[in-house]
């Protein structure tokens, strides 16, 4: 496993981290003692970074992380969210009352005493046209609640907004295959103003495994069933807002360029840390055996320039009409 710099924080973190949606709820099917294993495996494997949020299965996604701290000797940091509590996205929710609630369910959920990392969970983009929001978030740094905090973002305008905010130390993006907007121009930015980037939905909810088919069904509670055209959350979130039909499409064209004893998820991954603006690749695993695959991305050697090219073709003439603009 290799490490990359969080920021400014002073944090060295996995470059294949842990993504922790899917140990809470919201993908199917989930026991917490094929959790804890599969979180265990990724700590054995060199993860030392972990997101989540409040309200991945209302909290249950963070106590797990709390008994793997008392099980694990290493150092494991902890991003957590919040602002999905709220019954309608409006900037008034981001209160200090709701906010200081939220951070101590937080604190307790994990069974500590300071937060490593708060993000704002996709705030509406008001919210990063208001200093005061982040005026409160440097309060609770003082307090002690926190010692870092940063963004969950939808849209590259809303991350580029979010770095001009001097304390703001990290933003939680998607990036991946078929998102390619943010390297257009945020990840220059949050190079020069030293802000780790940490890349969401790296297999786009799973296609970029290249394992599903027009036939493939998935569970009533997961989000594939039901968010495909935004009925819960943004769409954005969902097979990175791509069609599904045409999403495979463009991953049969992507197989192709697949090196030999490559499984897809790897080379998806290893794409994204091609990108040096990207602190780390956050893909979720609720089972050791997809960690593990997963983890293996850091040790691929780098992507030659005409995969990396062919990528951005498949992007450019398959993807980027239907999403580019959007978000």
């Amino acid at each position: 496993m290799k490490y990359r710099s969080l920021g400014r924080t002073g944090w060295q973190v996995s470059e294949i981290s842990f993504g922790a949606w899917a140990i809470g709820g919201a993908w199917g099917g989930v026991d917490d003692r094929t959790s804890l294993a599969a979180l265990n495996k990724a700590i054995d494997l060199g993860v030392n970074f972990i997101d989540t949020a409040d309200v991945y299965g209302d909290g249950r996604s963070e106590r797990l992380l709390a008994q793997l701290k008392r099980d694990r000797k290493e150092q494991i940091i902890i991003a957590t969210k919040a602002g999905r509590r709220l019954p309608a996205q409006t900037v008034a929710g981001y209160s200090r009352e709701n906010l200081q609630a939220w951070i101590d369910e937080s604190l307790r959920n994990l069974q500590t005493d300071c937060l490593d990392l708060l993000q704002l969970h996709c705030p509406p983009t008001d919210v990063y046209y208001r200093p005061e929001v982040f005026a409160v978030l440097d309060d609770f740094v003082r307090a002690g609640k926190i010692r870092f905090y940063g963004v969950s973002v939808e849209r590259v305008e809303e991350a580029l907004k979010a770095t001009e905010f001097p304390n703001v130390q990290t933003v939680q993006i998607i990036f991946n295959s078929f998102r390619l907007r943010p390297a257009d121009g945020f990840f220059d930015q949050a190079k020069k103003r030293r802000v780790g980037i940490l890349a969401r939905v790296p297999l786009a909810s799973g296609l970029l495994t290249g394992k599903f088919r027009p036939e493939t069904s998935f569970a009533s509670d997961d989000h594939r069933n039901f968010n495909r055209h935004g009925e819960a959350f943004d769409v954005g979130e969902t097979f990175s807002g791509v069609d599904y039909e045409t999403a495979l499409a463009a991953v049969e064209e992507l197989r192709r360029i697949v090196p030999h004893g490559v499984s897809m998820a790897q080379f998806a991954l290893r794409w994204i840390l091609m990108f040096d603006a990207v602190t780390c690749a956050i893909p979720g695993g609720k089972r050791p055996q997809q960690v593990e695959e997963n983890c293996k991305a850091s040790d691929l050697p780098p992507l030659p320039p005409d995969a990396m090219k062919a990528v951005e073709r498949v992007y450019r003439e398959r993807i980027a009409p239907l999403v580019h603009q959007r978000w």
